[in-house]
């Protein structure tokens, strides 16, 4: 009879754990189609961008009125803004595409830069229409070049994460970062292209932090202990670490941080030089909610200020499903400069911080910046918002234009309908610099 109840006592913990077992494997299989399908629809939509700017550029050189070619230029603008999105979505952090990123980036300088101008007093240009002829001939040749690369990864029935998560996949040029690369050799002759009065403001984000990133040289012990410090586990934690590829601009360690308390791991990106986290992220399904997002943003706040990052102001947060994001920048005195961001997420099942993305922060902070004095008061500023908006709160902040200069912006935060908006009106001009809708909690879907 013991026998029999000791077989069955061991017969059911053994069911147990081969069905915990399958729960996690189900978890993270889940987790990896997520972020698959993510992968997938970048790639396809930056191909479709792709086609769109090539079409769009063509139409321009046959026109011949400010009323047909003003829109088209903006929607040039728009199309380049959406590839330039896509494009940064994709992991290829370890391929060369530089070329393409700044090409892109000018394609969208000059459309944009051309399209609020009065086409009706300053015309276009000679010179301007050459530059769109240009234009037309490189975007058609990258636009090949994604499309060879479509079909090759249809045909190699390529998958995102297998190749971010296995060093031996294939690397060759008929593989799809062999052919990112050719495509991005391919664009090198658009440097000679006639840009006109560009600002030469070209967004290389990896490049700028380079550029950034100081301080001594950390060893692979230290960056171990850093990881674990912001993953916030034991001194005893598994870390698997590697320094990232060559096509990477800023040298970093890749951290993979065993969470034994989650049956998880934490990815965690942290540069060599000064070791800071860049990003990180922990992979597991998050539970039933315990926590609202006011007492998850107090923890967010806690994590930034013990980890050294002091004066940093929540601007932003929205809820979905389980998860709390929430937006801090530095904040110098009373204004805010967002340019210094840090976005957080936090698990609203346990209060774990899950995500982390400082790489505005490390390019742009600055302990102490000369802020010009405004030459609009706040009130003369509120006069340029549309009037329909009711304003609910106002501050003052340093933001980025759209030719990547820092301006001193009065912002409001208002309500339209049932939208809420963030409205910066620059405080020298007069000028309406950006208006951002506001996310609002996301609703959970079965």
């Amino acid at each position: 009879m013991l026998r029999t109840i000791i077989i069955g006592i061991a017969a059911a913990a053994v069911i147990g754990t081969g069905w915990w077992g399958y729960q996690q494997k189900s978890d993270g299989d889940q987790l990896r189609i997520q972020a698959e399908n993510n992968y997938q629809r970048a790639f396809h939509d930056l191909t479709f961008n792709l086609d769109q700017i090539e079409d769009e550029l063509g139409k321009t050189l046959a026109m011949n009125t400010r009323r047909q070619l003003t829109p088209s230029l903006a929607e040039v603008w728009r199309i380049t803004s959406l590839a330039q999105k896509n494009l940064a979505e994709l992991p290829v952090q370890s391929v060369k595409t530089s070329n393409a990123e700044e090409f892109l980036y000018k394609i969208g300088d000059f459309s944009y830069r051309t399209s609020v101008r009065d086409l009706d007093k300053e015309p276009l240009t000679e010179k301007e229409y050459q530059t769109l002829t240009d234009l037309h001939k490189h975007a058609g040749t990258i636009r090949e070049s994604m499309r060879k690369m479509q079909a090759q990864a249809m045909n190699d029935k390529h998958r995102w994460v297998e190749a971010t998560l296995n060093e031996n996949s294939p690397q060759g040029e008929e593989s799809v970062p062999g052919q990112f690369e050719l495509m991005n050799k391919s664009v090198e002759g658009f440097s000679e292209v006639d840009w006109g009065a560009s600002k030469d403001a070209i967004r290389d984000i990896n490049g700028e932090l380079k550029e950034a990133l100081k301080g001594k040289d950390i060893t692979e012990e230290e960056a171990q202990d850093i990881g674990r410090s912001y993953a916030g586990v034991g001194k005893g934690a598994k870390v698997d670490i590697t320094q990232t590829g060559k096509g990477l601009e800023y040298p970093a360690y890749t951290l993979v941080i065993d969470d034994p308390d989650h049956d998880a791991n934490y990815y965690m990106d942290l540069s060599i030089k000064g070791g800071e986290p860049i990003w990180f992220m922990q992979e597991r399904q998050t539970g039933k909610q315990t926590i609202g997002l006011n007492e998850a943003a107090e923890i967010a706040s806690n994590y930034l200020d013990n980890h050294g990052k002091k004066g940093m102001e929540l601007v932003d947060s929205t809820q979905y499903d389980t998860i709390g994001v929430f937006e801090y920048v530095y904040k110098q005195d009373d204004v805010r400069i967002y340019p210094d961001s840090i976005l957080i997420e936090v698990a609203l099942d346990n209060g774990d911080v899950v995500s982390y993305e400082a790489k505005g922060y490390l390019i742009n902070h600055e302990d102490k910046r000369e802020i010009v004095t405004p030459k609009l008061s706040r009130e003369e500023a509120q006069t340029k918002v549309n009037p329909r908006v009711d304003i609910m709160e106002e501050h003052i902040g340093v933001i980025k234009n759209n030719i990547n200069e820092e301006v001193l912006c009065y912002e409001f935060l208002g309500v339209l309908d049932d939208d809420s908006y963030r409205i910066f009106i620059n405080a020298e001009d007069g000028q309406e610099e950006k208006v951002e809708r506001l996310i609002q909690s996301e609703p959970v879907y079965q």
